[in-house]
């Protein structure tokens, strides 16, 4: 008789690395989505109504994967457990967000999304960077340019951060979104006006935080 691999052993299957070697691992009873839709996020919403949550505490931190798909295609998401604490000004849509997600730290099954390659996906941790002082770090890209800083770097803060440092931004209050990636080889990217390439960029046919979630959304669909 063979048995089914759960969602948390495919996890760990295609994200080996995120255990450390002796470290304490509890999994609790999966369960059906049963939090909702998430206002003005429907490809969201359709998504997260097919997903099976499964608990999981690992070094005393409480994490949820959920994943969905096919038996023999299941894919998903390492998250944090809602967020619904004080951290500060984001954008309505983050917030709406929040209320059934804390954010993304890990996946598996993943298709090729904004969110490849990211440490930290709509996280309070990614809420934390200092965009200020990072933008005041590579100032230099713009005086080396004769340009100066385009934006107010507090109006802006970090809803993504990828492994190499680039910080994907959205607006605190209408959700704009720009990329600020000195290292990146992504496609569909135009430096924002003001700026040099390989600074700020805003992406295409992708203007905001919703756009971003969205389309992100309904590729892992």
């Amino acid at each position: 008789m063979i048995c089914a691999v759960s969602d948390w052993g495919r996890f760990l299957r295609e994200v080996s690395w995120f255990l450390r070697p002796g470290e304490a691992v509890e999994v609790g009873a999966s369960r059906a989505w049963t939090r909702g839709a998430v206002d003005g996020l429907p490809a969201l919403s359709s998504l997260l109504a097919a997903t099976t949550v499964t608990p999981v505490s690992v070094g005393g931190e409480p994490y949820e994967l959920l994943a969905w798909g096919a038996a023999d295609e299941r894919r998903g998401w390492l998250c944090r457990p809602p967020q619904d604490g004080d951290v500060g000004a984001v954008s309505g849509a983050h917030e709406s967000f929040w209320k059934v997600c804390g954010g993304i730290v890990e996946r598996f099954g993943e298709p090729d999304t904004w969110w490849t390659n990211q440490n930290e996906v709509l996280t309070v941790e990614a809420t934390r960077v200092g965009v200020a002082e990072v933008l005041a770090d590579y100032a230099w890209l713009w005086e080396d340019n004769g340009l100066t800083l385009p934006v107010r770097p507090e109006d802006y803060y970090a809803v993504a951060v990828e492994a190499n440092g680039n910080l994907t931004l959205a607006h605190r209050t209408d959700g704009r979104l720009l990329l600020f990636a000195p290292d990146h080889a992504f496609a569909h990217v135009t430096p924002l006006a003001g700026c040099p390439p390989y600074s700020l960029l805003t992406l295409d046919h992708v203007p905001d935080l919703t756009g971003w979630i969205e389309q992100c959304a309904t590729a892992w669909r």
